[in-house]
């Protein structure tokens, strides 16, 4: 008895799956940067918020950018409870870790000092 084939999918060039793949990895992680930087100011005090800025994902790592290195180093012994405070404010495990870098802050209206 001869069974039946089943219709199959056409195979697509790689180069033509990857893109959108990729474009949704990206709206992911952008939706999970938003949430951080929507949250970020009411997790951390005043004095943190002004010299950091949630910059970018990879996986549940946030790298953040910092204004100087002694924010920098300063930041190493606030890490873990600041990852508890987003977790809890986004009410989701969001960041498994940090990693603090210097880099550019944006001003309230976009702009970069």
């Amino acid at each position: 008895m001869k069974k039946k084939k089943t219709e199959k999918s056409p195979v697509l060039p790689i180069g033509r799956i990857l893109p959108d793949v990729l474009d949704k990895c990206r709206r992911e992680k952008a939706a999970d940067l938003t949430v951080v930087g929507e949250i970020w100011k009411t997790v951390v005090d005043a004095a943190i918020a002004e010299n950091t800025q949630p910059a970018a994902f990879k996986g549940r790592l946030l790298l953040v950018h910092v204004s100087s290195s002694v924010w920098l180093h300063q930041l190493q012994f606030v890490k873990q409870d600041m990852i508890d405070k987003v977790n809890a404010a986004a009410d989701r495990l969001l960041v498994a870790d940090i990693t603090f870098k210097i880099g550019p802050l944006e001003q309230e209206d976009g702009s970069i000092p």
